[in-house]
C-alpha cells in the first residue's frame, strides 16, 4: 500500500476529483493549507502600506492506495491539476508500513 500526498492549486480539485472517480479512486482526505514553493508568492498594496504575500493557499490531497493504482492515480491528479504555470503542485508517494480499518479491525 502507498500513501500518496498532493499539494495542489484549490481552483483545479473539481477537475482532479473528477478525474479520480473516472478511474473509480475514491477515498481521500482533502485539507486546505497555506504554503511556499517555487511560485513564490507575489506583492500587494493594501491600504498604502505594500504587503509580500508568500504563503499561497493550496490543497492537500491524501490517498491511501494499492500498489497497483498509484499510476492511475497519479495520472489522474496529474490530469486534473496541470495548467502549465509555477505553481501547479506536486506529489508526494510514500510506502505505508500498515493500515487497519478501525471498525472492523482488518488490515487494509
Amino acid at each position: 500500500m502507498k500513501l500518496i500526498v498532493a499539494y495542489i492549486r484549490p481552483e483545479v480539485l473539481q477537475d482532479v476529483k473528477t478525474k479520480l472517480y473516472a478511474k473509480e479512486i475514491f477515498s481521500m482526505s482533502v485539507t486546505n493549507i497555506l504554503g511556499s514553493g517555487r511560485q513564490k508568492g507575489y506583492t500587494e498594496v493594501y491600504r498604502g502600506i505594500q504587503t509580500e504575500v508568500n504563503l499561497l493557499k493550496k490543497i492537500r490531497l491524501e490517498i491511501g492506495i494499492a500498489d497497483d493504482k498509484v499510476d492511475e492515480a497519479i495520472s489522474a491528479i496529474v490530469e486534473g491539476a496541470k495548467t502549465g504555470q509555477t505553481g501547479d503542485g506536486v506529489i508526494f508517494v510514500s510506502d505505508v508500513v500498515k493500515s487497519l480499518r478501525i471498525r472492523t479491525g482488518e488490515e487494509v
